[in-house]
């Protein structure tokens, strides 16, 4: 059980197959337009059960719980040795 309030990313179906373009390709036709979204249950839920969420704008979405309490995973990649610099010579630029 999921309690009122906790954090959750929901899946949502933006549009179905019948309700997309005819003019993107065969494959991607045939499956639905997804989104994933992340804010507090409204209610009490499940685990890939049905559930409203408010998002940390305030927008109300409803999709089927995908995940419960989830993190961050991203990185802006490796560090880059030519970036380092980029910062001081802008300013120095500036100034000039």
């Amino acid at each position: 059980m999921i309690k009122k309030g906790t954090w959750v990313e929901i899946e949502e179906i933006v549009l179905t197959p019948e309700e997309r373009s005819q003019s993107i390709p065969d494959e991607t036709k045939k499956t639905p337009l997804k989104c994933w979204i992340r804010g507090n249950c409204l209610k009490d839920c499940e685990a890939g059960g049905e559930v409203e969420v408010e998002t940390n704008v305030g927008r109300i979405a409803k999709g089927k719980v995908v995940e419960v309490e989830p993190g961050y995973y991203h990185s802006f990649g490796k560090y880059v040795q030519e970036l380092g610099f980029i910062g001081k010579q802008a300013k120095n630029i500036i100034k000039e």
